[in-house]
């Protein structure tokens, strides 16, 4: 079903005033606005300060935390409107926003190590190179026995490398992705510009967001003005990693009961403490008759369902688009992918350091940098900027269906995230600006993993402050049913 919201042209709406970090966070910001038609009038209710660079990267990476952040923030404000209240204004620093998006955290004083020894980026035998993502053991050791190096005998990096002299970059990335694995190739920008997925990238919006069925609209509820602007607002949060998590808990800073749904089968890494706050948490295992009723039961009373599951994963499992609409007609269902919805790695797995290798972006900022060896972005704002950017697109549809009715499916993609990056524009001197001090910006909290400090949501509303209001606790943790409000 059609009326497809476009937001593929981000800067087509004519032009703004540039400088020399390419497009302005503003112009970004009304250009994402405007693609899904929200009014213009919101606009005027938005402040955005500060200027790149604010993190060492030759790219636009602070523009990208800041309009994206903004984006899903004044979704929010524009939804409290919705309910009857006068427009309030959201305001966001450029550093700040940046600094939420590194993800940095303490658990009782302690910095966690996310990265396993073996992640990381290696020379190939014909001068390529390649990235494995080797965070979750079954990834690290399925890469190395396709390398031949038996895990659990003690295999280090220089072993991978040495393996890896026998191999060309392009040969082991698709040897690695028929595995079911981790793994991408170095490309340049120009390399990537002529590879099918992304001509395939090219035919997709930035926020996709599709009526997909008939359902009545359900207006919002309405509160008192000490409400936040979601309060009410059931979300189901079926995601993992950065992207997906960072959605839901933005969306719980502005008032939404989120409820992160794990199975109790699969691992987590320790961003979990950081990305779960404010939600609850529960297990359920779609595997079994059980869970599934117990995600269905959960389903009939949710507003917005958030999953992160490979093309096809979900519906797999019997709670694709189509069929969520089914069970609750009139649902916001939201899905991340790592490199879009068609094209021939439309199933392939994929995170954000996989991506920016994949994309160009290693290979970019090492030319910046006058190095060969490949140079990540300072930030993993693919994942971060597809986190609220999945929120925003969440609240325009919820926003849609309050006033028109529908059942509406929202996608976002780490690869088209990218491409948006890209169209930013580049930061000159861009990798001489240090890594500035956050102290400022944290606060410490108990959590169910113990005391947490972390970065405080960096969107300020002027009538209705961002928070969390519920502890970051472990997977399973609550029961599988809806608090009363």
């Amino acid at each position: 079903m059609g009326n497809l919201m476009d937001l593929r042209s981000p800067f087509s709406r004519g032009q703004a005033k540039t400088n020399s970090t390419g497009k302005t966070a503003l112009h970004a910001l009304q250009n994402i606005w405007r693609g899904a038609d929200l009014p213009d009038e919101s606009l005027e209710h938005v402040v955005l300060r500060g200027t790149e660079p604010v993190l060492p990267s030759s790219f636009a990476v602070g523009t990208a935390a800041q309009a994206s952040i903004a984006a899903a923030a004044l979704a929010a404000a524009e939804i409290w409107h919705l309910r009857g209240k006068p427009r309030q204004t959201v305001s966001l620093d450029m550093l700040h926003a940046a600094q939420e998006c590194r993800s940095h955290f303490l658990i009782n004083g302690i910095a966690p190590n996310i990265w396993d020894p073996i992640t990381g980026v290696y020379p190939c035998g014909d001068g390529g190179w390649v990235r494995i993502h080797a965070n979750f053991a079954h990834h690290r050791d399925g890469a190395l026995a396709l390398l031949g190096c038996a895990p659990g005998d003690g295999s280090t990096r220089a072993t991978v490398e040495q393996a890896l002299t026998r191999w060309r970059a392009f040969d082991f990335e698709q040897v690695a992705a028929d595995a079911g694995l981790a793994v991408a190739a170095m490309r340049s920008f120009d390399e990537w510009d002529a590879h099918p997925q992304s001509l395939a990238l090219a035919s997709e919006p930035l926020v996709a967001i599709e009526r997909i069925g008939d359902a009545d609209p359900r207006p919002l509820p309405k509160y008192g003005h000490e409400a936040r602007p979601l309060q009410g607002i059931r979300v189901l949060d079926l995601t993992r990693i950065i992207a997906g998590p960072v959605c839901g808990r933005a969306l719980a800073a502005y008032g939404a009961d989120v409820m992160l749904v794990n199975s109790p089968h699969l691992p987590n890494i320790d961003n979990i403490i950081d990305t779960s706050r404010g939600k609850l948490s529960v297990h359920a295992d779609l595997e079994t008759a059980d869970g599934r009723i117990a995600l269905g039961n959960l389903l009939r009373s949710a507003h917005v369902f958030v999953q992160g599951y490979r093309p096809g994963g979900m519906a797999a499992l019997g709670f694709g688009p189509e069929e969520v609409a089914r069970i609750r007609p009139g649902a916001v269902y939201v899905s991340l992918s790592a490199y879009g919805s068609q094209g021939p790695w439309s199933a392939r797995r994929g995170f954000d350091s996989l991506v920016q290798t994949a994309t160009g972006f290693n290979h970019a900022e090492a030319q910046a940098a006058g190095q060969a060896q490949p140079k990540p972005l300072p930030v993993q704002i693919l994942d971060h900027a597809s986190g609220y950017l999945m929120a925003f697109g969440a609240l325009a549809a919820l926003a849609r269906q309050s006033t028109e009715g529908g059942s509406w499916h929202v996608r976002v993609s780490l690869a088209r995230t990218a491409a948006w990056l890209r169209s930013l524009g580049r930061v000159a001197d861009g990798l001489a600006c240090p890594l500035p001090d956050i102290e400022g910006l944290l606060d410490t909290e108990t959590s169910g993993f113990g005391s947490l400090r972390a970065v405080r949501h960096a969107a300020q509303f002027s009538a209705t402050p961002a928070r969390w209001t519920r502890p970051s606790v472990p997977p399973g943790t609550h029961p599988t049913v809806w608090p009363f409000n």
